[in-house]
C-alpha cells in the first residue's frame, strides 16, 4: 500500500464533517481531527506548522516548506478539510476494484492526500526548489460558506499561485461557475378553502413564475456561451407555499439555483429576471439567500506559473468546470488560483463515493513533477 492510499485511509476514517450539516457537538463535526493530524505529519517531514483560527474549535492548517534561498515567489496547495455527513459505513474506508471508497474519499479527501504527500517528499528529497516558498493550507468552511478560504483572503496573505484541490480527473481549471441563491416570493390573501374566491392564491402567480423559469429563461440562457464553461443555468430547486389544504394560501416561495458565468452579477441576474418576469405581467420580490457571494473564477492561463503547471501535466489548454469552490474566493483576494486534483466531481456526495487508487498516485506523482520545476 502506498503512502498516499494510507493517508487517505486515515484521513476518511477521521470525520470532519462540516458542522452546518448537523449539531455542533456531534461527533464527526468539525475538521479539527484531521488538521491535528495532518499537522503531526507535516512537522515530522520538517515542514512549519501553524494554525489560523476561523470558528471555535474549527482553524485552517499552514504548512510551510521555506524556500533554501531568497523567496522570490510563493505557491499555495489549497485543498479543503471538510466534508458532507453520511452514514457510519462510508466512514470506513474500503477497497475493491482498485477504488477506495469512502466519505471524502473524492471530495477531497484524495486531494489532501496528494497534496501533502507530495510536499513532504518535496521536502525530504533532492530537488527542493530554492526561490519558492510552498504552503500546504487546510480549508475549512468549503462545503458550506467558504469561511476558511475567505477568512485567509480577508487576512492578506501573498501568493503567486494557489493550486485548490477539488476533483478535476487530474486536469488543470482555470475557471468555473459561480453560485447564486435567490429566494422568490409571492403574496395572496388567505380565505376560507369552501370559498377560494374571496382570497387570492399566491401559488397560482409562482406556478407561472416556475414555468417561465424552466423554460423561456432557461432557454435564453442556452444561447449564451463561455469558451471553457458553456452555458449559465437556471434550476429551481425548492417551493412551499400554504398552510393546510382547506385555507387559500397567501404566501408561496421557490428557492433557484442560478449558476454564473465571468462578467454576471448578482445585480445584473436579478434586473434580467425581474425584467422577465415583468415582460410576462408577474411579480415577486428577490432576495440573495448565499451567506457571501460565490463570484465565477477565470484565471489567465498565460501567466507564467500557471503555463509552467500545464507543460509539466503535458496539458494542451487548460479547463473549465461547472461547481464553485474555494478557487473563486481566493483569485478575488488576489492570488491567481486554478483547480486540480484525482477524482471525478460525479462521485462527490454519493452514497458510494470513490476514487480510483491510480489517478491519487498519479495526482501525487504530477504534483510533486511540478514542485521540483520550481526555481
Amino acid at each position: 500500500m502506498t503512502k498516499t492510499e494510507t493517508l487517505l485511509r486515515e484521513l476518511i476514517a477521521l470525520p470532519s464533517v462540516n458542522p452546518a450539516f448537523l449539531p455542533s457537538q456531534a461527533p464527526r463535526a468539525g475538521e479539527q481531527r484531521v488538521a491535528d493530524y495532518l499537522a503531526a505529519i507535516a512537522a515530522r517531514a520538517g515542514l512549519e506548522v501553524e494554525f489560523k483560527p476561523v470558528f471555535p474549535a474549527r482553524a485552517n492548517l499552514l504548512a510551510r516548506l521555506g524556500a533554501r534561498g531568497r523567496m522570490r515567489q510563493r505557491v499555495l496547495l489549497a485543498p479543503h478539510l471538510d466534508t458532507v455527513n453520511g452514514t457510519d459505513a462510508q466512514f470506513t474506508p474500503r477497497r475493491s476494484n482498485g477504488r477506495l471508497y469512502g466519505r471524502g474519499a473524492c471530495d477531497t479527501k484524495g486531494s489532501v492526500a496528494a497534496m501533502m504527500i507530495a510536499l513532504c517528499e518535496l521536502a525530504n528529497g533532492r530537488q527542493r526548489p530554492r526561490e519558492t516558498e510552498i504552503l500546504f493550507v487546510g480549508l475549512v468552511d468549503e462545503e458550506n460558506g467558504q469561511a476558511g478560504s475567505r477568512a485567509l483572503a480577508a487576512g492578506g496573505l501573498k501568493a503567486d499561485l494557489a493550486v485548490v484541490g477539488e476533483a478535476t480527473r487530474l486536469r488543470l481549471v482555470t475557471a468555473h461557475k459561480g453560485s447564486l441563491w435567490l429566494r422568490l416570493e409571492t403574496r395572496g390573501r388567505s380565505a376560507h378553502g369552501a370559498e377560494p374566491d374571496r382570497g387570492r392564491n399566491a401559488i397560482l402567480p409562482m406556478a407561472r413564475i416556475v414555468e417561465l423559469l424552466q423554460t423561456a429563461y432557461a432557454a435564453e440562457l442556452r444561447r449564451r456561451r463561455h469558451w471553457l464553461l458553456g452555458s449559465p443555468t437556471v434550476s429551481v430547486g425548492m417551493i412551499g407555499g400554504g398552510t393546510q389544504p382547506n385555507i387559500v394560501p397567501d404566501h408561496c416561495e421557490i428557492q433557484v439555483d442560478r449558476r454564473t458565468l465571468p462578467g454576471e452579477t448578482e445585480a445584473g441576474v436579478l434586473r434580467e429576471m425581474a425584467a422577465l418576469l415583468r415582460r410576462n405581467h408577474l411579480a415577486a420580490s428577490f432576495v440573495s439567500s448565499k451567506l457571501a457571494p460565490c463570484l465565477p473564477l477565470e484565471t489567465d492561463s498565460r501567466l507564467p506559473l500557471i503555463a509552467q503547471f500545464l507543460h509539466s501535466l503535458g496539458q494542451a489548454k487548460p479547463c473549465g468546470v461547472n461547481y464553485f469552490c474555494d478557487a473563486s474566493v481566493l483569485a478575488q483576494g488576489g492570488i491567481p488560483s486554478v483547480v486540480f486534483g484525482p477524482g471525478d466531481i460525479a462521485q462527490a456526495h454519493t452514497a458510494d463515493e470513490w476514487i480510483s487508487l491510480a489517478s491519487l498516485e498519479r495526482a501525487r506523482a504530477m504534483l510533486l513533477r511540478f514542485l521540483q520545476s520550481l526555481p
